[in-house]
């Protein structure tokens, strides 16, 4: 209660123990054409493993795509990837194929295939199901049988209700050897399914084999097959339960051979946008690194970039990395230029990253070396500064900014070019005998000279903002009083300090008080405070003096000290 009526003892708990909250730096953010996996769904990985097992081992259409998210996975290990819709279409056991993109898209279908490949594309085609009923003689001749304990009869959950016979064993194969690289290869087994709707397994989750089957990673369950009968119901009812005692019947075993997968592995400009799309909302999505594999032609290579430049800046909290084309750089002999004339047309931002060159890589998943954009390799260079310093380092140079697994660099910038292309905002990846692959350069895609065209101001101001503004959330609906504006600057002052110990900026201050929030913003109910940062520099350019003297002169004389 607000007030106390009688004499007794009210205990009220106050927390004055609000913190600026650390947040995510190094989640990155990519979007492109895969051989299988959802369509059109964030999926978080931590590893190049994952990426293979998720999104299919790559061929020469997706590999530019799978191995720059690959590159990223080398230096930091999260990373939120969507497959781009195409033309792709999921295999089926009629050979008609149909697109399911993901679980949501399926929720939505009324299929009329029996089994559905669980993903667009034509490594479906290489799947097969089975299904053994329980019947003892159909058991004996199922090829697969040794492959479960024993024959399918009647379940627990069954028999408790009066019903008979309702088991089934599920097994899916890869057929054709597309997974495996050997055919009829068993890739999951489900035993003692069953055909009862409602039956449950001993732990309480659906034995329903419709429900099993839809936890297989490579199939989903379409629609039923007649030829099962379940004692007085047929399967194409959907509605068979235990409910009522009753023998499920036998019948032979079912083989599906899944057919009808299609590939379309070129997306467009706007199919690679719309997978993006899923990551613009700052409110619903972190992600802190995008980086995207450039188009080829028809001004793609531009439209896709300045979207991606558009969406950082609109979020706010994030960086894009840029590369240009990988025929700009490769089997040419104006690189230089070519990658100056692609960066001219790119949006001046400092929420956005150009490179230079795209390099060589090898392919362990098709024994060929192959040329990639140099975009995922930048990100994952920010995200290792996170792990080894902090965001407010810059990833550039010999002590963050040397590239992981490449054999060369397509374009190999000199003096003169690295001088061109950084005045054009794009930072030059170098390669020093001795040295390795380097970073070049930190420069932001901002044109206006300012502390912002750094990428580690960029990516501080990044971390403060964020980390304040989540932390500022909780001053909403509270009063505008000094109590409440001594909290905020209480909250804030630890965390800036802890930031310039760690080498992040140079000085600041806050101001909240009443000389920033008059009486006119109180009363319109809004809250100001002015958050005033030096940024720490980082060194862009070196001078060294040598200077030679006589013998007999004093030092001090010359230096003045």
């Amino acid at each position: 209660m607000a007030f106390q009526v009688s004499p007794g003892v009210q205990v009220k708990e106050i927390d004055l123990t609000n913190v600026v909250p650390a947040v995510s730096t190094s989640i990155g953010g990519f979007a492109g054409a895969f051989n299988w996996g959802p369509v059109e769904e964030i999926v978080t990985l931590g590893s190049e493993k994952e990426l293979a097992a998720r999104f299919g081992t790559p061929d020469n259409n997706t590999a530019r795509y799978f191995l720059t998210a690959a590159s990223f996975l080398k230096y930091g290990n999260a990373l939120k990837v969507v497959r781009a819709a195409t033309t792709n279409l999921n295999a089926t056991s009629t050979g008609t194929g149909v697109l399911v993109k993901n679980r949501d898209d399926y929720d939505t279908h009324t299929l009329t295939a029996q089994v559905v490949a669980k993903y667009p594309g034509v490594l479906g085609n290489s799947l097969k199901v089975s299904m053994c009923p329980a019947d003892a003689a159909a058991f004996a001749t199922w090829p697969y049988a040794r492959n479960f304990d024993s024959v399918p009869g009647t379940s627990a959950y069954a028999a408790e209700r009066g019903a008979t016979n309702d088991e089934v064993h599920i097994i899916v194969l890869d057929e054709d050897g597309a997974w495996t690289g050997t055919a009829g290869s068993v890739l999951e087994t489900f035993p003692f399914a069953s055909l009862a709707s409602d039956a449950k397994a001993d732990n309480g989750t659906s034995s329903y084999y419709a429900d099993v089957l839809n936890t297989s990673s490579y199939v989903w369950f379409g629609a039923h097959d007649a030829s099962f009968i379940l004692g007085g119901f047929t399967v194409a009812a959907g509605v068979a339960d235990v409910t009522a005692a009753g023998d499920f019947g036998t019948s032979a075993a079912l083989m599906f051979s899944l057919t009808g997968g299609t590939d379309d592995n070129s997306p467009t400009a706007g199919e690679i946008m719309t997978a993006f799309g899923l990551l613009e909302d700052a409110e619903t999505v972190d992600v802190n690194l995008l980086f995207v594999v450039p188009g080829t032609d028809g001004g793609e290579d531009v439209t896709i970039a300045n979207y991606l430049l558009g969406v950082a800046t609109d979020r706010k909290d994030c960086l894009a990395f840029i590369s240009p084309p990988v025929e700009d750089t490769v089997g040419t002999a104006q690189a230089a230029v070519d990658v100056k004339a692609f960066a001219d047309q790119l949006t001046s931002t400092s929420y956005g990253v150009i490179d230079s060159t795209a390099l060589k890589v090898y392919d362990k998943y098709n024994d060929v070396y192959r040329w990639i954009p140099a975009a995922g390799h930048m990100a994952g260079l920010c995200a290792n500064t996170d792990s080894v310093a902090d965001a407010w380092f810059s990833p550039a140079g010999f002590t963050r900014g040397q590239l992981l697994g490449v054999t060369k660099i397509a374009f190999n910038p000199k003096q003169a070019d690295r001088d061109m292309l950084y005045k054009a905002r794009v930072n030059p990846i170098t390669s020093f005998p001795g040295q390795g692959i380097v970073l070049y350069g930190d420069k932001t895609a901002q044109t206006k000279p300012s502390a912002f065209d750094r990428i580690n101001v960029r990516r501080l101001f990044i971390v403060l903002e964020k980390a304040v503004a989540t932390a500022a959330k909780y001053q909403l609906f509270e009063f505008n009083d000094d109590f409440t504006r001594a909290m905020f600057r209480n909250m804030v002052e630890p965390f800036l300090r802890d930031v310039k110990g760690r080498r992040g900026l140079t000085d600041f201050a806050v101001v909240c008080d009443g000389t920033n929030n008059t009486g006119e913003i109180i009363d319109t109910n809004q809250f100001v405070a002015d958050i005033y940062i030096k940024p720490a520099r980082s060194i862009n350019f070196i001078t060294l003096n040598f200077i030679a003297t006589r013998t007999g002169v004093e030092f001090s004389e010359i230096i003045g000290q």
